[in-house]
């Protein structure tokens, strides 16, 4: 096991920064990540066992301890409760013979939750060894469990084609990509990326950012910060070495749309972060993907060995002898928050993914300090159209401040659940029709951080930066959908994915969780409510990053558009006590403490501690 660790440490040139390739290497190759393995790492890296651990204990997919020969994570969302979750996890149990949270006695199974996966059009879904299985039903866990039962891998029943993993064929026929509606930008016409670029590298920098500016492109991650300027205070940082980053960590629940992009216009992709390079002075350029999207790396890896052999990544790029520009795959390891910039610059780093605080800014000081330029996929995707088709067409569809198009992921109570290219400006009346809404009543725009909406009285409400800015997912519920299990289930989410290092975020969800469950319980009073205000205006106050100002959001947007929900369940408060305070509960910690004390000490030293 040394020895192997010792090769994983040359592989990746003892790179501090390279930690988390090479805690995934070594999972990879021992099915666990071991004490001895953690000591051999830390000595490699000239780190403390501790720091190790640190970056180790931080992601939702690195073991520390034996976690099945096959890892099963199914996917826990609104979504999949939606479409018979609970059949297949218990479904997956009988067959496993343990319980989620824990592994088979034989060792050969490891039975796990985790949040969206990036597969909402086609849940029930989960990851078997990183391999992504969907329209799970019981008859097909117990099928897929025998079968593994039997020696068979995941990746022949995954692809019995036995297709090249670095094929477009092979991603197609792990997952679907339900393009519904393509348009101008995406999925429509093949760009020619060589022209593009080789038409690039003969302008000045400046000139690349003045037309990007032109264009109105604003980012696609949620922030929607202007791409122009982003480049152009980049360009102007000081500092001999740059990077760009695509920002491929797309964890909102409800969200596919990357995955998508990646899987038929990866080019697009790639061709947006050499201009983006060229534009900024940067050297080399990483995507961050996502764990859940590994089954893309070697498909993605193909794509980049075409470009280097085409001249468009490597040295002299475009013939252009001053522009030498490369990108590499950095793969996250499980971790929401990671989809913010700078939590996502220290997963690079091979860190925990904690948000910096601000300022500095990435674009002044970034990875490895460096100024940074971090863009999200369909940002960079956007790009490359641009500088085919040029800026002023860009900038002429859309709205006056809300220049382009939009790519939105649908998924919920529709027909067509998938990927949809909108121009911004439609409506969302427009936008449920076209999906084939099915009596909708609540529509949750830009996932649990974005905002719930009526479908009957919004309906006029447009796709702009200034109205619905839809950060890429939309989620539909009809009129037989639980609203308040829905915004329990969003806020746990949040609980369970910040980082921890905020107090009002930490422990302000958790009792945002609490109350909204004395709310379903019917144990709740208006003073609750009042309490679920104030404390979410210090968590967004409060927090360092968009988690917390973003987390309470599920229920105060809810609150706004359907405030009956919440006051039909409330109780009139009788006496100085709460509804929510239960006495019994409140003694019950007493009376076991008092018969453990009996129980060792006898009754006369019980008697005289209750005195």
């Amino acid at each position: 096991m040394s020895k192997n660790v010792e090769a994983i440490l040359t592989r990746y040139q003892h790179r501090r920064e390279r930690l988390i390739d090479m805690l995934l290497a070594i999972q990879d190759a021992d099915g666990y990540i071991s004490d001895s393995s953690v000591h051999v790492l830390a000595n490699g890296l000239n780190l403390s066992p501790l720091d190790v651990r640190e970056t180790l204990s931080f992601y939702h997919f690195l073991h520390d301890e034996p976690a099945g020969e096959h890892k099963i994570y199914l996917a826990d969302t609104v979504i999949a409760r939606m479409n018979g979750y609970e059949d297949v996890r218990e479904a997956l149990e009988k067959a496993t013979g343990c319980e989620f949270g824990s592994v088979s006695a034989n060792g050969r199974f490891g039975l796990y939750d985790t949040h969206c996966i990036g597969l909402s059009d086609q849940e029930p879904a989960m990851l078997v060894d990183g391999i992504p299985f969907t329209r799970l039903t019981p008859d097909k866990a117990r099928t897929l469990i025998a079968a593994l039962n039997a020696g068979v891998s995941p990746a022949s029943l995954a692809n019995p084609k036995g297709l090249a993993a670095d094929s477009l064929a092979y991603i197609e026929e792990l997952v679907e990509s339900n393009i519904r509606q393509s348009g101008p930008v995406f999925f429509s016409d093949a760009i020619d990326v060589d022209t593009v670029i080789r038409d690039v590298v003969t302008q000045l920098p400046a000139e690349i950012i003045d037309a990007t500016s032109t264009s109105k492109l604003r980012g696609r991650g949620g922030a929607g910060f202007s791409a122009g300027l982003k480049w152009r205070l980049c360009y102007d940082a000081v500092g001999s070495e740059k990077y760009v980053i695509c920002n491929a960590d797309e964890g909102e629940p409800g969200t596919f749309k990357d995955r998508v992009i990646l899987t038929h216009a990866p080019e697009q992709v790639f061709a947006g972060m050499i201009i983006g390079g060229y534009a900024t002075g940067a050297k080399e350029g990483i995507i961050y993907l996502r764990y859940e999207y590994r089954f893309l790396v070697e498909y993605l890896e193909k794509t980049l060995q075409s470009l280097r052999e085409r001249n468009l990544l490597g040295k002299a790029i475009g013939g252009n002898t001053g522009f030498d520009f490369d990108i590499r795959i950095q793969l996250g390891a499980g971790a929401y928050i990671c989809g913010d910039e700078s939590a996502l610059i220290e997963s690079c780093e091979g860190k925990r993914g904690t948000p910096r605080v601000k300022p500095p800014f990435p674009v002044h000081q970034g990875y490895l300090g460096c100024p940074t330029a971090v863009n999200n996929v369909e940002t960079l995707a956007n790009v490359t159209r641009i500088f085919e088709k040029g800026a002023r067409w860009y900038e002429a569809m859309g709205t006056s401040e809300s220049a382009g198009t939009r790519l939105i992921s649908v998924s919920g109570d529709v027909d067509k659940a998938g990927i949809y290219e909108i121009e911004w400006g439609i409506s969302l009346k427009d936008v449920l029709e076209t999906v084939g809404a099915r009596n909708p009543r609540v529509v949750q725009v830009s996932g649990p951080s974005g905002e719930c909406v009526s479908a009957a009285k919004d309906g006029n409400r447009v796709f702009s930066y200034k109205d619905l800015s839809c950060n890429g997912s939309l989620m539909v519920f009809s009129y037989e959908r639980n609203l308040l299990d829905i915004v329990r289930q969003f806020i746990h989410f949040f609980m369970e994915e910040s980082c921890g290092i905020c107090v009002p975020c930490r422990a302000g969800n958790v009792e945002l969780h609490n109350k909204i469950s004395l709310i379903i319980e019917g144990r709740a009073v208006e003073q609750d409510l009042d309490e679920i205000i104030a404390w979410s205006k210090i968590i967004r106050g409060a927090s360092r990053c968009g988690l917390g100002t973003t987390s309470p959001k599920p229920i105060l947007t809810s609150l706004s558009a359907f405030p009956e929900e919440y006051h039909k369940k409330l109780v009139t408060q009788s006496g100085p006590l709460l509804a929510s305070f239960d006495l019994n509960e409140a003694l019950e910690g007493y009376a076991i403490a008092t018969e453990a004390l009996m129980d060792d000490t006898g009754a006369d030293q019980a008697t005289e501690v209750s005195k």
